[in-house]
């Protein structure tokens, strides 16, 4: 069975684990003070461009995502989102079960753009009535997209504008960051992100990591007790070495871009061989994620020997299905693959 199903599938990349076993034995403090978390705070800091920034590593993306919201907001307060929003769609309701609202707008091709982000927001303190509703107190957008699409740097800019016109800061998804910063064409850069966002994580999970999530504040603009609130909510491991070890692996020698082109190269190969083959690419996806509509029977006959994502339903007939590729796609596969569609 060949695996396109998530870019999570395999364990972690050979050096993370050779850094992991290296490391094993030694006795390090806890709690993220260990000199691999701090050696890769300061990796990840000089990477940014942000010397300032103050960095903190969680275990996953739907646990992130909820401690950063939660710990941001005020108590009256909700999160603007994309309708299609990770925080909207496929978090099982985590920022609902914190006492926040997830204040939806529509997206287009997963993307936010700031003239629908301006009239949301505009609209809210137009409404005489706004006193009794939840209040937009930060803006979640994702790079790259739950489409795989990508914003532009002038997008960013503009997003970025309208949030500090409104005085709310702009949270960035990064769960898939690596594949978005090595897209070809793309224009924005982690110092881009930085420069433009209050705050974004890194993800490690879906590139390369065992595990892990690197949380940036780049201006040193965390909440105050920050480690507290995120201890608070049960999200502070003991062993915080599993996480820096890793970071700090990947933030040496240029590993995390490095790795992340495998899962570029060979999506760009699938989406050459479907377009030749006559398919229906749904989105035009730059990155690892390939959406294509396939009529049942064929995707039934595929799923046999090809493990994929369903996406959604196309129509009575046709489903959209995803392919993903990652770090450790092998163009072996991949061409076994192209040879099945």
């Amino acid at each position: 069975m060949l695996s396109f199903v998530n870019d999570y599938s395999e364990g972690a990349h050979p050096a993370i684990l050779q850094r992991l076993i290296d490391t094993n034995m030694e006795h390090l403090p806890g709690y993220g003070k260990d000199r691999y978390c701090l050696s890769a705070a300061q990796k990840i800091a000089q990477a940014c461009d942000c010397p300032q920034a103050q960095v903190y590593f969680m275990a996953g993306g739907t646990q992130t995502n909820q401690v950063v919201t939660s710990c941001l907001l005020k108590s009256y307060q909700g999160v603007v989102a994309a309708d299609t929003g990770h925080v909207n769609v496929h978090e099982a309701g985590a920022i609902e079960a914190v006492g926040h609202k997830v204040l939806t707008i529509p997206g287009e091709q997963g993307k936010i753009r700031a003239e629908d982000l301006k009239d949301f927001l505009e609209g809210f303190y137009a409404d005489e009535n706004h006193e009794q509703m939840v209040f937009p107190g930060m803006v979640y957008v994702s790079h790259p997209t739950e489409y795989g699409t990508l914003y532009t740097r002038e997008e960013l800019e503009d997003l970025s504008q309208t949030c500090r016109e409104h005085k709310i800061p702009l949270y960035l998804d990064g769960a898939r960051l690596g594949y978005g910063l090595v897209a070809p064409g793309t224009d924005v850069d982690l110092t881009d992100i930085a420069r433009l966002c209050d705050v974004f994580y890194i993800g490690g999970t879906k590139v390369g990591a065992l595990c892990g999530e690197a949380v940036v504040f780049p201006r040193g603009n965390a909440p105050e007790h920050f480690s507290t609130m995120v201890k608070r909510r049960g999200a502070l491991l003991a062993k915080g070495r599993l996480l820096g070890v890793q970071f700090d692996a990947l933030f040496t020698d240029d590993l995390y871009l490095r790795i992340s082109r495998n899962a570029i190269q060979t999506a760009t190969m699938i989406k050459k061989a479907l377009h030749e083959k006559g398919y229906q690419i749904v989105m035009d996806s730059p990155t690892n994620q390939t959406f294509v509509r396939l009529d049942n029977e064929r995707m039934e006959a595929l799923s046999k020997q090809v493990a994929f994502d369903f996406w959604e339903r196309s129509d009575a007939t046709h489903t959209v299905i995803r392919l993903a590729t990652s770090w450790a796609t092998t163009v072996e596969d991949t061409q076994a693959l192209i040879s099945l569609l």
